[in-house]
């Protein structure tokens, strides 16, 4: 041991307590705990009037990995709150199992919003709306025909309950009381566009209360028409609206709540599409003067969407008015600030200009965004046609629905026989919401209920056969009572020339797990899956291109991407880069109408049929 060694030693364990002194004492400080508050027609925050400036984005709609890049770019853009619903059906897809991992951690995605300097309100329902498959209710509610959804049936509050409580375990260690980021939890979503009992409106407030969700701040949000009935006297109401609608609604507001805060829960600067109609565009100039007259005004605004995303999966919602059926698209872009991919369009800098102006705030620079690149798919297609690869069947003596099968998505076969005569009209009572019909495995017609279309005519049987009827569920309505109906399948009853069925096999096709599934290398026709590999370098987001198929659904080493359908507007589906690897990528798709030489190709950018500026 050397003389420097030796006299170096006492100073070394000096330092290394010093040293452990000091990360003992810095673990042991809390994080600051803040206030939030309402005081007349304001909101405070630790004591002095805070204006939200907030931004819609929703954790299930973009990749995990891309979390921290939004929520980045919304702090760039001036925004100091994120507000996003939480989604029941993702969480508890079965009574009493739950799923908060991966693209499902909520509580990670708030951290990480408190990471990046941003508030949050969360808005946890149990109804959401938000064009999601079924307003974010789980399938299985329906299960139960005597249960009343959005009520106060006691079957229903408990299920509630059980939701929240495991829920408020994710949420109470991220209240802003014990050093989370929540400033505030919205009871239910514009309840009163669907009811007016307060006395359920109680029970929701009760149950948030019960179960850890207790934030400072409960309010209540509703579109200026149905602010009345969905309020509740004792909470602050915000009022929803889409964009030229700002003055008249702050107007009904400040009617109603005369001394109350002053917010839009939802300023909807966008909207969504819907299969069959128009690809949305608004005019950013309008919503910029709109947002800052806003602004200026002192009000609080959470920007609806901030960041749309995608509707992966099954999980696109369908809209109605009593009369007609009208299933949302994959693509929930929403013509928002940022666009599916993540990057900032015009309206971006609109926004951040005039919300820079009004606050008198230098802005965090904005984060780069790498463009989307194109990559080689294979000619090569492996099928497997659907009839060879069906599960054992339910028989059954009347028709059963998804929900009576505990199917939530994908597909159910109904098969019966046919006899020598047989024919005429046959017709499909209750069809939820798309059919293809089979003749002993021969396409004879498409029923489709977004054109109200229920019925054909089968030619006489000239020997015994056999019937399909391949039903596809094309998204649950997320909005109105008519919710309460909406099973899938075939809800009613079949007849052919005017003589029900009545004895069937039912294959339940959920399509949740392909591993079974045998592939060949031959062409196929008809209800087909398809096999092929992209090969990629440098993983990056891309677009599949889909206008070389025609109706279904679309898998990427095992992610399910979205539908695709031929008649638009959306022709690509958004895939993300960081759901590739290098090398060959596994893609399946699986087309109601496949023909030999189908194809999917990726390109560099979305593709959309003709716009509007109308929401429909």
């Amino acid at each position: 041991m050397s003389v420097r060694q030796k006299y170096a030693l006492p100073w070394v364990s000096i330092l290394g307590k010093l040293l452990l002194f000091a990360v003992t004492a810095a673990a042991s400080v809390k994080a600051p705990v803040h206030t939030f508050s309402v005081a007349g027609r304001e909101f405070q925050f630790d004591g002095k009037p805070y204006q939200i400036i907030s931004g819609e984005m929703h954790y299930t709609r973009i990749p995990r990995a891309y979390w921290r890049d939004r929520l980045r770019k919304a702090r760039a853009m001036g925004l100091n709150t994120i507000t996003t619903y939480v989604f029941w059906n993702v969480h508890e897809p079965r009574p009493g199992v739950y799923d908060f991992a991966g693209q499902n951690d909520v509580a990670e995605f708030i951290r990480e919003a408190q990471q990046e300097g941003l508030n949050v309100i969360l808005r946890p329902g149990p109804y959401i709306c938000a064009e999601w498959e079924f307003g974010g209710f789980p399938s299985w509610l329906l299960k139960d025909r005597d249960l009343k959804l959005r009520s106060d049936d006691p079957k229903f509050i408990a299920a509630m309950d059980k939701w929240f409580n495991r829920l408020g375990r994710e949420i109470e260690p991220l209240l802003l009381r014990n050093g989370g980021p929540i400033v505030a939890i919205q009871v239910e979503n514009e309840y009163g566009s669907f009811g007016k009992d307060h006395r359920y409106m109680e029970a929701v407030k009760s149950a948030l209360l019960k179960n850890g969700m207790d934030a400072t701040v409960l309010y209540t949000a509703d579109g200026a028409e149905n602010l009345s009935k969905g309020a509740l006297p004792e909470l602050p109401a915000v009022v929803n609206f889409g964009s030229g609608d700002a003055k008249k609604s702050f107007a009904t507001l400040e009617s109603l709540r005369p001394n109350g805060p002053r917010m839009s829960g939802e300023y909807w600067a966008g909207w969504f599409d819907h299969w069959g109609g128009l690809h949305y565009q608004s005019d950013s100039a309008s919503e910029r003067a709109e947002l800052g007259w806003m602004l200026r005004n002192g009000y609080s605004v959470n920007i609806y969407m901030f960041d749309g995303g995608t509707n992966f999966g099954w999980m696109n919602g369908a809209n109605s008015d009593g009369t007609d059926y009208r299933p949302d698209t994959t693509s929930y872009d929403y013509n928002a600030p940022l666009d599916e991919q993540g990057t900032p369009r015009q309206k971006y800098f609109d926004f951040r200009d005039v919300i820079a102006q009004v606050t008198h705030r230098t802005l965090p620079a904005v984060p780069d965004s790498r463009r989307p690149c194109s990559f080689s798919v294979a000619p090569t297609i492996e099928s497997a046609s659907l009839w060879q690869n069906l599960p054992q069947p339910v028989e059954s003596r009347t028709l059963l629905t998804m929900e009576d099968l505990g199917q939530s998505y994908g597909y159910v076969l109904y098969r019966t026989g046919l006899k020598a005569g047989d024919g005429g009209t046959l017709v499909l009572d209750g069809l939820h919401d798309y059919a293809q019909v089979y003749v002993d495995q021969i396409l004879v017609g498409t029923l489709d209920r977004r054109l109200a279309k229920s019925q054909l005519t089968l030619p006489p049987m000239s020997a015994p056969g056999t019937l399909d009827i391949l039903v596809e569920n094309s998204g649950r309505l997320n909005y109105t009572n008519l919710m309460q109906d909406e099973r899938k399948g075939l809800t009613g009853e079949v007849r052919l020339a005017g003589k029900p069925f009545k004895k069937w096999s039912i294959y339940s096709l959920p399509m949740n797990d392909l591993a079974n599934i045998q592939f060949v290398p031959q062409p196929c026709e008809g209800p087909c899956f398809y096999r092929t590999q992209m090969r990629v370098t440098d993983p990056a987001d891309t677009y599949l291109d889909t206008r070389g198929v025609h109706k279904g659904q679309v898998w990427l080493n095992s992610h399910p991407l979205g539908r695709f359908w031929a008649l638009g507007p959306q022709y690509t589906l958004f895939t993300p880069g960081a759901w590739l690897k290098d090398g060959n990528n596994e893609v399946i798709f699986f087309d109601l109408q496949g023909k030999p030489g189908e194809t999917l190709k990726s390109i560099d950018r979305p593709v959309f049929g003709k716009t509007t500026s109308k929401r429909e």
